[in-house]
């Protein structure tokens, strides 16, 4: 099973605590706007084993829910 990240970026608030959560994973654009920083223009990516823990702080954090997960079979 694989945990599948998308980004709202019209629903973000640059508030930067997924960053925090999850550095590796987040970043932002000029703007503070949220995005993958291996992907910037990427909306979904399947997030590695590892980065689980932190990927899922990051999106129980997001006050405005910019980051949604699901789980893949």
């Amino acid at each position: 099973m694989s945990l599948l990240c998308k980004l709202v970026p019209e629903r973000c608030i640059a508030c930067g605590l997924c960053q925090i959560e999850a550095s590796d994973i987040f970043d932002y654009d000029e703007e503070g706007i949220v995005l993958f920083a291996q992907e910037p223009e990427a909306h979904q990516q399947f997030v590695q084993p590892l980065e689980e823990v932190n990927v899922t702080k990051a999106y129980q954090k997001c006050p405005v829910r910019a980051i949604l997960l699901e789980k893949e079979h």
